[in-house]
């Protein structure tokens, strides 16, 4: 395999959308409320009105934070060595290959996301690692994604991997699409040893919290597409599963994920954030 500095990145393809500092992106909103400083001045303000409706999100996110590391010693323990993280979001101190590395020290990660500044910052930092790569594509053209050069030099499909969609779903507000991609995603896993894992908020929990979000994703153009009153129910999460062998005890709340024994507990009654993974046959 060639070294990072001796490939050369392929041209984006011209329908990816570009870098407009006025819109607020899901990546850098959550850059702001996870403490970076890779943001603009309309994601900082869009994350304090996140934090007005929400003050319970850094909650939310550290429990997130605790999940990512059960879920990735689970996979590794699966005898899963590569990871695709899509819509991975800024590069921060607890990243996935971060997470990896005290476990799994020849783990190969690809992070994807739409947004050319998350793609362009990843780059900068990961560019000394053979294992890691960032690649700019967009999820809704699954294929065209996952046969992305910069993608393919480090992943091979036919192996054990696991692909990450954590919080992708939500902001794809049309149905027919997402159902389209996640099948088509789940059609590229190898039998037997592919997994996937699907986080997402749920709108069962606190209705009330998750539309006013989802409202506000729609109204800032963070999200494009049909416009929802709120998030996807659990049960609809739970669809997108379907075909898979879920990983005991399903699509949970995430702190109810596996924790470890003398983990804080935290009240799930509340929690809207669930996730689990699937396995393929």
């Amino acid at each position: 395999m060639r070294g990072y500095h001796d490939r050369v990145t392929s041209p984006e393809p011209p329908d990816m959308p570009r870098f407009d500092p006025t819109v607020p992106s899901q990546a850098r909103v959550f850059d702001r409320l996870t403490g970076g400083k890779d943001n603009f001045a309309p994601d900082r303000g869009l994350a304090e009105i996140f934090l007005e409706i929400a003050p319970e999100l850094p909650v939310l996110f550290r429990e997130r934070c605790r999940f990512f590391d059960r879920a990735a010693r689970f996979l590794v323990d699966a005898g899963v060595r590569q990871f695709i993280d899509v819509g991975c979001g800024m590069p921060a101190p607890h990243n996935l290959h971060h997470v990896l590395r005290p476990i799994a020290q020849d783990a190969k990660v690809v992070y994807v996301d739409h947004d050319p500044v998350v793609v362009s910052h990843g780059r900068a930092l990961a560019e000394v690692h053979d294992t890691v790569r960032y690649v700019h594509a967009d999820a809704r053209d699954p294929d065209r994604m996952l046969d992305h050069p910069d993608l393919t030099q480090v992943i091979d499909l036919n192996d054990p991997v696991a692909i990450l969609l954590d919080s992708l779903l939500s902001p794809i507000t049309e149905d027919d699409v997402v159902t389209t991609m996640v099948r088509r995603i789940i059609e590229r896993l190898p039998s037997g040893c592919g997994y996937l894992l699907i986080t997402d908020s749920v709108s069962d929990i606190r209705p009330e919290v998750t539309a006013a979000l989802a409202r506000l994703y729609q109204e800032q153009g963070v999200v494009k597409g049909e416009h929802k009153e709120n998030t996807r129910s659990w049960k609809e999460l739970e669809h997108f599963m379907d075909g898979l062998q879920l990983v005991p005890p399903g699509m949970v709340p995430l702190p109810g994920w596996r924790p470890h024994l003398g983990e804080p507990t935290v009240d799930t009654a509340t929690f809207w954030l669930v996730g689990g993974i699937g396995r393929k046959p």
